[in-house]
């Protein structure tokens, strides 16, 4: 089975800037495909030539066989996005947004009444068809982007950091309305973001930074590949706490007073154990993370802290105001 999308040697400038430098994958058909990585990592650069909206400088892209570069048109056809900033019509109510997009891509009328009827099922918004978008909260109207991407029976589904200024309860229904959507029907999704734990359930992760593919493969074969695990550690007094730190300084970290060791192998373990086991109060195995691989990967931590602040106010003011709907 031929890949839905192919990506081979993209790269692009902004001036002195390097947005994507030599970038290649491919992503499988009916695949759930994350590309994980910081803000200006190049992934919404990226997006944009796989959506035909930007012209690599060098290299070429597909979508099931189309290139989009030379055939955007056709390629489109194929293509549903979900683009980071709002693009919905505030005026038109939630079925007429749908309908003006079946319009556009030629559905035929009877349909459009079928697959916008089962997408709002899809994603829980059959009650407010005809109430006009602007009454809709953010998480809402999200979804309904997610539906309207989906009118034209689209094989190929992009979303660009959907979750952005989505409080927490939002951004879990995004993702549980996108693996319903794959049992639902055969559809390919490629997704971005820096949230790290929300790409845990993905086929496959693609990390990038800096314009480059650090890795791809499986979240388990990154956490085998590139992960470290830990012992978070506490002490039952000071002396011996002092002892670990000055033993294991090259391998430690502080975390809320207990210390953190980067454990390599099982003998380190059985050393720990056999030297400070009775003078530990508790001594804890931490798997690999994700975080562990970016760190390992990068040498330092995927965090967008503007994007943390903003979503952590928006998140105190829904509690504090907003119904959830």
């Amino acid at each position: 089975m031929a890949p839905a999308v192919e990506v081979e040697g993209i790269s692009k400038r902004y001036g002195r800037t390097v947005a994507l430098d030599n970038v290649t994958f491919q992503v499988q058909q009916n695949e759930l495909f994350a590309l994980l990585g910081p803000n200006g990592a190049g992934k919404t650069t990226l997006m944009h030539i796989l959506c035909t909206i930007r012209h690599p400088d060098s290299g070429k892209a597909s979508i099931y066989g189309v290139d989009v570069v030379r055939r955007p048109l056709h390629a489109r056809r194929n293509l549903g996005v979900v683009f980071q900033e709002p693009s919905l019509d505030d005026r038109l109510t939630v079925q007429e947004n749908l309908e003006f997009h079946g319009l556009i891509f030629g559905v035929s009328a009877k349909e459009r009444r079928r697959r916008i009827k089962e997408l709002l099922d899809l994603v829980e918004l059959g009650r407010w068809r005809d109430q006009p978008v602007r009454t809709l909260s953010v998480g809402m109207k999200r979804r309904l982007e997610i539906a309207r991407a989906l009118v034209h029976d689209s094989r190929l589904l992009v979303l660009d950091e959907p979750t952005v200024g989505l409080d927490a309860q939002s951004r879990e229904r995004i993702w549980s309305h996108l693996e319903e959507l794959r049992g639902w029907r055969d559809i390919t999704i490629i997704v971005s973001t820096h949230y790290i734990h929300e790409v845990e359930s993905c086929d496959r992760v693609c990390i990038m930074d800096g314009g480059r593919v650090l890795a791809l493969d499986t979240v388990d074969g990154l956490k085998d590949k590139y992960g470290k695990e830990h012992l978070r550690v506490t002490a039952r007094d000071d002396s011996t706490s002092e002892e670990i730190a000055t033993r294991y300084e090259n391998h430690l970290e502080s975390r809320n007073g207990d210390l953190v060791l980067a454990v390599d192998g099982e003998m380190q373990v059985a050393e720990i154990l056999s030297q400070y086991g009775t003078r530990l109060r508790s001594m804890t195995r931490v798997r690999p993370s994700l975080e562990s691989v970016f760190l390992t990967l990068t040498g330092r931590e995927l965090r967008d802290a503007e994007a943390a602040r903003r979503d952590s106010l928006l998140d105190f003011a829904r509690r504090g105001g907003e119904h959830t709907r």
